[in-house]
């Protein structure tokens, strides 16, 4: 393919890029550097026009194609995650307790890529609008960005976005039509007895009896209260409490993450939650405080445009390394909030068999940069193609 090929020569220098990025995570909507740098390249690569302070620290770059046509929008991630590194390597992050552990430095790298090739090319039609969005892993910088309308603004018609995938085929894509992420929610549950000596239980309303209660009545949601056909997970992921082996404490802290692809499954766990942590809370002569806060929504290709990109990923690798019935992740992507108001697609590309997402030892692999490089360009190429607007 003469797009893989003519990218792939910006290989080294992909690679060059990435590992510089690697070098300096940053966090939610402070990405300065991360941008300042993209900033840089893209002036350098000769795109029409440059509009920066989205969500603090996103851009969108125009790059126009040869005669009038729609604006396709091509989104990448540009945050770290606060974990401290142990890839070892020689360009590991210099922000301590930092570290690009999910690729979104991989993700930004292959934008670059494709727009260096679409600014030199401009073998389309219409505009292609490229998306850096920063606060992918906590704030939700996709909600932001198109609050602050960058989609009415630059009038993207359909948006795709891309995500390195570990432990599936090195240089594959993969994808879904309709759900693919799910949405995720965080609940908190404050409990608040009265503590006193551990010897002396019965003069106490113990927020730890309590909080075991309300724990294992929450594992009654997915096993009795849901349709075993509906996708559903609800996970008790922290208690914290007491201070010492003799003290029973006054309060209890219960967390948890909630992951839905239906928002009448959604509304239940909400309903039994609150009868939960009320009837336990009752039973067990404690007070009992519910949070629950609705995160990022379900992440909902389009059929139509996911059957195109799988078309497109076809070109660029070949039909027997694309999966086109991947099927529904419990993960999330903030990338929900623009398919919320623009129809388009979100796919993983392999990356072999590495270490996992949010892992210490996580590493993007530089091999497949040029891949999603071409699968963006190749796609503006098909959805706009010349003569044809």
């Amino acid at each position: 393919m003469p797009v893989v090929n003519r990218i792939a020569d910006y290989g080294p220098e992909m690679t060059e890029w990435r590992r510089h990025l690697h070098t300096i995570p940053e966090l939610g909507n402070a990405c300065h550097k991360t941008a300042a740098f993209v900033a840089e390249k893209l002036r350098e690569f000769g795109v029409d026009e440059l509009h920066e302070g989205f969500a603090t620290t996103g851009m969108v770059a125009i790059i126009n194609g040869q005669g009038k046509g729609p604006t396709i929008g091509l989104r990448a991630d540009m945050d770290g995650l606060p974990i401290p590194e142990a890839t070892g390597v020689e360009y590991a992050s210099t922000h301590e307790g930092r570290m690009h552990a999910c690729g979104h430095d991989g993700h930004t790298t292959m934008l670059l890529g494709a727009a260096r090739y679409l600014a030199e090319t401009r073998n389309f039609a219409g505009r292609v609008a490229l998306i850096f969005q920063p606060a992918e892993e906590t704030g939700g910088g996709a909600e932001v960005m198109v609050a602050e309308g960058v989609l009415d603004r630059f009038e993207i018609s359909q948006v795709y976005a891309l995500h390195n995938a570990p432990g599936l085929d090195k240089g594959g894509f993969f994808t879904s039509s309709g759900p693919i992420m799910a949405a995720v929610d965080t609940f908190h549950i404050n409990i608040k007895g009265s503590g006193g000596h551990g010897a002396m239980p019965h003069q106490t309303r113990d927020p730890i009896v309590a909080a075991c209660g309300i724990a294992q009545a929450i594992q009654t949601i997915v096993s009795r209260n849901h349709n075993t056909q509906d996708d559903l997970v609800v996970s008790v992921t922290q208690i914290h409490t007491g201070t010492a082996d003799n003290v029973i404490p006054d309060t209890a802290y219960i967390n948890g993450t909630v992951r839905t692809f239906d928002t009448e499954v959604q509304a239940m766990v909400m309903r039994r939650l609150q009868q939960i942590v009320a009837g336990q809370a009752q039973s067990y002569g404690v007070e009992a405080q519910l949070d629950y806060d609705k995160g990022y929504p379900a992440t909902i290709n389009t059929p139509n445009e996911a059957d195109f990109a799988v078309s497109v990923a076809n070109d660029v690798t070949g039909k027997d390394h694309v999966t086109a019935e991947y099927g529904r992740q419990m993960g999330a992507e903030d990338f929900s909030y623009m398919l919320e108001k623009r129809p388009g697609a979100y796919l993983f590309l392999g990356q072999g068999d590495t270490a996992g997402l949010h892992h210490p030892q996580y590493n993007f692999d530089d091999a497949i940069a040029p891949v999603g490089a071409s699968f963006f360009a190749r796609l503006v190429e098909r959805a706009q193609p010349l003569g044809t607007v």
